[in-house]
């Protein structure tokens, strides 16, 4: 509980830091591709059914908004550690006329405050490699969803094929905080990402745990030559 907690306060920190810098750096470090990974990760999860949608570690909200552009969807629930990324999302809701069919909590995945059985679909994008405990986390994610409903996960991951990960790490841990240096002044914050990409499970191991979270039917789609990965796993 502790170790959840450290962790917890430490990414909360951190991203309030860089918040107003975030999406700016999403932009230049993935050449504006981040918007069209989500828009197939949606694509790939639609629920099953109308309903109410829960997007954890939403961040400045653009998995939220990407959500709600779909019929089967009528609201989401956006959840974040970090209070001053929800004041940036609230802010691109309101200027994209969405504020009404968004809840913004601040809160930590690993204790969903909400009831079992609860949201047709639930997404992560860029966060599960910031918790500390996953299998946790996804069991949570787990209990919250509808029978039938889908968990859809976004992810930057090592590339199985050696030569392209040592392109990735060699591009991501030297470029990452040359960036974070020059656009957010904030070159240890830089530093956590692409640590936090090598330090963390494979895309098969993450699969491993949806599975024995209760989640059947696992997919793992990757792309951008293997250093990201959707997950989608059903209840």
């Amino acid at each position: 509980m502790k170790n959840i907690e450290n962790k917890s306060t430490f990414v909360s920190g951190l991203f309030g830091r860089i918040s107003q810098k975030y999406d700016y750096l999403n932009t230049v470090m993935t050449a504006g591709r981040h918007h069209s990974w989500r828009k197939l990760a949606v694509k790939l999860g639609l629920p099953y059914k109308k309903g109410v949608a829960v997007d954890l570690a939403t961040g400045t909200g653009d998995f939220s908004f990407e959500l709600l552009n779909y019929e089967a969807i009528d609201e989401v629930v956006s959840l974040d550690i970090t209070p001053e990324m929800l004041d940036i999302a609230l802010d691109k809701a309101r200027q994209k006329n969405m504020d009404q069919n968004v809840t913004w909590l601040v809160g930590d995945s690993h204790f969903l405050p909400f009831n079992n059985d609860a949201f047709v679909c639930a997404t992560v994008g860029f966060g599960v490699r910031n918790f500390e405990d996953v299998p946790l986390a996804m069991s949570e994610i787990a209990r919250v969803l509808k029978p039938g409903g889908k968990v859809v996960i976004l992810e930057i991951v090592k590339p199985s094929n050696i030569i392209m990960s040592k392109i990735f790490f060699m591009y991501f841990r030297k470029i990452t905080p040359l960036l974070g240096t020059l656009l957010a002044r904030d070159r240890a914050a830089y530093t956590y990402l692409p640590d936090s990409v090598g330090n963390f499970m494979t895309s098969d191991e993450l699969g491993n745990i949806m599975d024995q979270s209760g989640l059947k039917n696992v997919q793992i789609k990757k792309f951008a030559l293997g250093s990201m990965a959707i997950l989608i796993g059903e209840k």
